[in-house]
C-alpha cells in the first residue's frame, strides 16, 4: 500500500462542489440574465419616450409658427394693395412672432441700456460720442443694433449693440494757448534767441 492509499477519506479534496453551492450558482445566473433583459427593455422603453418627446415639442413649436406663416403668406397676396394696410399686416405678422417667442418662454433683448455686458451683449459698432455735449463712457450701449434672446436665464443670442468710445482724450492746455514759445526758462536750456547776454 503507497503513501496516497494511507490518506484518510477527509483529507481528500472534493471534485465535485456541494448543492448548495450549484444552487446559488445558477440562482445568480438567472438573476444576471433577468437584469440583461429587464436594462434591454428599460432601454427600448426610454429611446421610445425620448423619441414622443421630441415629437411633441417640434410640434409645439411648428404650431405656434403657422399662424405666422398663414398671415405671411396673406399678406404675400395683397401685395397690390394699399401700402399703409400691407405695413399694417406686415406689423401684425411681427406680432404673432414675438408672441410664439413668449409662449415658448423667450424673451427677446432688445432695450438693452447701461453698460456693456459680454455674457448679453457683442459689440457691432463703436460710436463716436466726443463730439456729444455730454458724451457717455467708453463701453456704454447706445444703440441696440440686432435683438438677443434668453431663455430660462440662459442667452440663447446676444443681441448686437453699438458701443460709445467715450468723450475724447483732453489733448493738454498746450494745444489750445496756440504754438509754444521758446524762453529759454526750461532747465537745461539757454537763453533765447533774442535776449541779450548779461554785461560782465
Amino acid at each position: 500500500m503507497t503513501m496516497g492509499e494511507n490518506r484518510s477519506d477527509a483529507e481528500r479534496p472534493e471534485t465535485t462542489p456541494a448543492p448548495d453551492l450549484a444552487a446559488k450558482l445558477e440562482q445568480c445566473q438567472a438573476s444576471h440574465l433577468r437584469t440583461l433583459a429587464d436594462f434591454d427593455n428599460y432601454r427600448r422603453r426610454t429611446g421610445r419616450e425620448i423619441g414622443a418627446a421630441k415629437a411633441a415639442e417640434r410640434d409645439r413649436v411648428v404650431l405656434a409658427w403657422v399662424p405666422v406663416l398663414d398671415h405671411l403668406e396673406l399678406a404675400l397676396s395683397h401685395t397690390d394693395a394699399d401700402p399703409d394696410s400691407l405695413v399694417d399686416g406686415v406689423r401684425g405678422v411681427r406680432q404673432l412672432a414675438l408672441g410664439a417667442l413668449r409662449n415658448s418662454g423667450v424673451t427677446r433683448l432688445d432695450d438693452e441700456t447701461g453698460a456693456f455686458d459680454p455674457t448679453r451683449h457683442e459689440v457691432g459698432a463703436v460710436v463716436d460720442s466726443g463730439s456729444t455735449s455730454r458724451p457717455p463712457p467708453a463701453g456704454t450701449v447706445v444703440e441696440v443694433l440686432r435683438p438677443g434672446y434668453q431663455a430660462d436665464g440662459r442667452v440663447l443670442r446676444p443681441a448686437s449693440v453699438a458701443v460709445s468710445a467715450g468723450p475724447k482724450p483732453n489733448s493738454g492746455a498746450r494745444s489750445n494757448n496756440g504754438p509754444r514759445q521758446d524762453t529759454g526758462s526750461e532747465p537745461g536750456m539757454g537763453p533765447g534767441p533774442d535776449t541779450e547776454p548779461e554785461a560782465s
